[in-house]
């Protein structure tokens, strides 16, 4: 679980793998259960391998710090969602805004309703497990 504490280090150190590897942060924030970062995509690089890179070495310094009182771990798996340029304003607000987002609406239901949006076809079993 990330820490009000700690979670701005956690994210400036998740925006290190990202900008060494080429890629253009343009906004990070999130809640206790899960991080939105919403970045500028370089084709050198796999988003699997990215996202692989990005979870493990932030598992690894989380737990390394002492943060927490049992080992870190993301859950598998990652959403993804591609915006166009006009839609970017818009998706940068909505990531710093997430504290107020999440008063009124759970992360399994924010996920839920991006999928269908995105018509992305999915089973319910393989939809993050709600920490919360």
């Amino acid at each position: 679980m990330i820490q009000s504490e700690w979670k701005d280090e956690l994210y400036k150190y998740m925006t290190g793998i990202i900008q060494n590897d080429n890629h253009k942060l343009l906004q990070i924030n999130g809640m206790p259960d899960h991080v939105h970062v919403f970045f500028g995509m370089r084709p050198t690089q796999s988003l699997s391998d990215l996202m692989k890179k990005l979870k493990g070495e932030s598992s690894a310094w989380i737990n390394k710090r002492g943060f927490c009182q049992t080992k870190f771990s993301w859950q598998e798996g990652f959403g993804a969602f591609s915006y166009a340029p006009s839609q970017v304003p818009q998706v940068i607000r909505y990531i710093k805004n997430q504290e107020e987002h999440h008063r009124n609406k759970k992360f399994i239901e924010e996920y839920v309703e991006l999928l269908n949006e995105f018509q992305v076809d999915y089973q319910r079993h393989f939809i993050f497990d709600p920490l919360f």
